[in-house]
């Protein structure tokens, strides 16, 4: 939409982790240095954590897409709240597994046997638990189970996991000991200082194909205090800047229009928000249940008000486009 306005051969703040746009922060680089290292032993588990959005699955996009699929059969798997033999069974599909007996002594055969098969093969599996801080304690004590599977003292399975901050406590349960026991290494992964956020901007807009100075040094400390450093909400927030920079024809942003964007987010939220109205401590209404058909009114409301915005949106963009086509003919 606005690429081409900016001279850009693509958006560079897709929400889409992108392997070829990986920015490696020093904490990054770390991460990944730490995933690599367990895979050069073959054995235990690493554990990465961090806030939402902070990068943890790019960076296990980023090891998948170094590995070498002769030797290691890597699988990524996103975990609710599963428990053990769910989350078994999810292996067992993640490997591609046909299992006619479903039970759990014959997931567990059919994992083993597959195992050892990669193993005649001189291959070994890994195994990426996206989003481990969902799983109960028992169903991380399973992981440590599978990584008992073992062909002369080498394990046939390897795991890592990846979780949000309250993935640390979870390990630190006393009743996870064992499991500690076998983390060779683990990592926390924070948002970008002020330094990492202009980096980071800087070297999306150049890997887009930006050659112009697009957006003024005194924006940075906006977006910075805004996204908290926290490379999906800079994402989220510079595709904003950039389309608002496009629709009302701005060569280079200023502070004044990514303010005027951040005010249109913080007031999106706020609308979001239920509003909640004080009553006295006295007094406490009836609370009124709403019937179905009340909620799917109110729901189909909700929706078609989110279509009228985008329809809105689409008739601007459309005039401005226009705008801009009639500009290039008249100085043609």
């Amino acid at each position: 939409m606005y690429e081409k306005y900016y001279g850009l051969k693509e958006r560079p703040f897709q929400l889409t982790p992108n392997n070829n746009w990986f920015y490696a922060s020093k904490l990054h680089k770390r991460a990944l240095a730490y995933l690599q290292y367990g895979l050069s032993q073959g054995e235990g588990f690493i554990v990465i954590t961090g806030d939402v959005g902070t990068g943890k699955t790019t960076i296990a996009n980023q090891l998948l897409s170094q590995l070498n699929q002769d030797e290691i059969v890597a699988k990524q798997i996103v975990t609710s709240k599963l428990e053990p033999d769910d989350l078994i069974r999810m292996i067992a599909s993640s490997f591609n597994l046909v299992i006619t007996d479903h039970s759990k002594a014959s997931y567990l055969d059919a994992i083993y046997a597959y195992l050892k098969r990669l193993h005649s093969q001189q291959r070994r599996a890994l195994l990426l638990v996206d989003e481990a801080q969902n799983l109960p304690l028992a169903s991380i004590e399973e992981l440590r189970m599978l990584s008992n599977f073992q062909i002369d003292g080498r394990p046939l399975i390897q795991s890592f996991l990846l979780g949000q901050n309250e993935m640390n406590a979870i390990i630190q349960n006393p009743n996870m000991e064992q499991f500690r026991q076998r983390i060779i290494a683990s990592s926390n992964l924070s948002a970008f200082c002020h330094e990492d956020t202009v980096a980071y901007i800087l070297y999306r807009l150049k890997n887009a194909g930006s050659t112009e100075t697009i957006i003024s040094d005194d924006c940075y400390p906006l977006i910075q205090q805004h996204s908290r450093g926290i490379p999906r909400k800079i994402n989220a927030v510079m595709d904003r800047i950039l389309l608002y920079g496009y629709l009302e024809e701005c060569p280079t942003i200023e502070p004044e229009q990514v303010q005027i964007v951040l005010n249109e987010i913080n007031q999106e939220v706020a609308n979001q928000q239920p509003s909640l109205a004080p009553t006295s401590p006295a007094v406490i209404p009836p609370q009124r249940t709403h019937s179905s058909s009340e909620l799917s009114t109110a729901l189909d409301q909700a929706i078609q008000q989110k279509l009228d915005i985008a329809k809105e949106l689409d008739k601007l963009i459309k005039r401005k486009q226009n705008q801009l086509a009639d500009k290039k003919d008249t100085q043609g």
